[in-house]
């Protein structure tokens, strides 16, 4: 039987592609319990210095398995308890990982395969790709870090009209409105993925994880509190061999080997 979730590790770069073409990628409970396993991976490994989420076939991701919904029959809130609980493990390993996350959507993304690309720290999608949140149309709230990340990036208006009536927002509006990094046309979008991969594996690791970690509180702290975690997470930051190696490659006038830099 085929992977729910293909996962591949190479030069320091894991590639996670959602396998469920038939279904649009539609999140169940074995693939939710597969990109917990993948995101745990991603979080702990320290070969890996940056972690690529895409889709298999024409949808990035339908959202969640409407019939693994019906098959759950009376247990089905016990069931969207467990796959909700799972899923929301996964993506809190995926953002708060000391490794930065690119998303490629190929196709639709809707439900909680919304959630999914908003998690990305950099988000490219082809420009045939849309963008949905689909729950109220079957009678359910947000999941997936849905409701966290919309009113973040694109601001609660525009959050709020997506959610509550179902508007679909094209790739390029997506764009315009911050919802994603970039639009590209189609016949672009696996060079653009090449681009940034090899962009984001050959930067500073730690640095980029500290980043991480002061976006994600920022909207949570004072400003005072805020500048204390920047100050305390800079000189982290300076102790580290990557840092040592971004300094004297500038010195030396030459690209950094954060790679080779990187503490073991």
């Amino acid at each position: 039987m085929d992977s729910s979730l293909l996962v591949v590790v190479k030069d320091g770069i894991a590639n996670l592609t959602l396998n469920r073409p038939s279904t649009g990628n539609a999140l169940d409970m074995p693939l939710a319990r597969e990109l917990l396993q993948a995101a745990i991976r991603c979080d702990q490994d320290r070969s890996i210095r940056s972690v690529v989420l895409s889709g298999n076939g024409r949808l990035f991701c339908g959202g969640g398995d409407i019939q693994s919904f019906i098959d759950a029959g009376d247990r089905m809130p016990s069931y969207f308890s467990e796959l909700a609980g799972v899923l929301h493990m996964a993506v809190t390993r995926f953002m708060r990982m000391p490794k930065p996350l690119l998303v490629v959507v190929n196709g639709p993304a809707a439900g909680a395969g919304l959630g999914l690309a908003a998690a990305g720290d950099i988000v490219i999608a082809a420009r045939s790709a849309h963008f949905s949140a689909g729950y109220i149309n079957i009678g359910l709230s947000p999941d997936v870090s849905t409701s966290w990340h919309l009113p973040r990036l694109i601001g609660m208006r525009k959050a709020q009209d997506m959610l509550l009536t179902n508007r679909r927002v094209s790739a390029i509006e997506a764009e315009a409105i911050g919802l994603i990094t970039r639009a590209v046309e189609d016949s672009e979008l696996e060079n653009e993925r090449q681009r940034y991969t090899a962009l984001l594996a050959g930067a500073a690791t730690e640095a980029i994880g500290l980043t991480r970690n002061l976006l994600s509180e920022s909207f949570n702290s004072t400003l005072e509190y805020h500048l204390e975690r920047e100050a305390r997470s800079v000189v982290t930051a300076a102790r580290s061999k990557e840092c040592a190696e971004g300094i004297r490659a500038f010195l030396e006038k030459r690209k950094p080997d954060f790679a080779a830099g990187r503490d073991a």
